[in-house]
């Protein structure tokens, strides 16, 4: 009985894991699904506007998840241990920490610059405030669900 336990709890556990996983992995899906409809709801895009448009828009946020990434597991990860890092290395950090936000930077504004030539400056402009409603919506739901103001 203790052997089928022994070996029954790490397979409930990975099972447990997997399924939560691919839990994350589809409501970051949903999301994403959401808000293109929330997006393409806003701008009213015509057909040719949508064809240049989307390519563009998708680029940018996959170029979004690799800075978030490098800022949440890279950076995140060194800062969980500040205490054991050195000066030097503290420093060091700082500096990729600085070059990232200009990274960041540049992007952002490569970005606005293609895809203002897709679509007018007007609906540029609604394209980053939908972003933040949308934004300002999940953040409200996700209170709402949790009970939170």
């Amino acid at each position: 009985m203790i052997r089928k336990l022994i070996i029954l709890a790490p397979l409930l556990f990975l099972a447990a894991t997997l399924t939560l996983s691919s839990q994350e992995k589809q409501d970051w899906e949903k999301i994403k699904s959401l808000k293109v409809a929330f997006i393409t709801e806003k701008l009213e895009l015509t057909p040719k506007e949508a064809q240049s448009f989307w390519p563009i828009y998708n680029e940018h946020q996959s170029i979004k998840e690799g800075f978030f990434r490098v800022e949440r597991f890279e950076i995140g990860a060194e800062i969980k241990n500040l205490d054991a890092l050195s000066d030097a290395k503290a420093s060091a950090l700082l500096s990729r920490m600085q070059e990232l936000e200009v990274e960041k930077h540049k992007a952002e504004k490569s970005y606005i610059e293609k895809i203002s030539k897709t679509i007018s400056a007007k609906k540029t402009i609604l394209l980053m405030r939908s972003e933040e409603e949308f934004k300002r919506q999940l953040i409200k739901q996700y209170r709402q669900r949790r009970g939170g103001k």
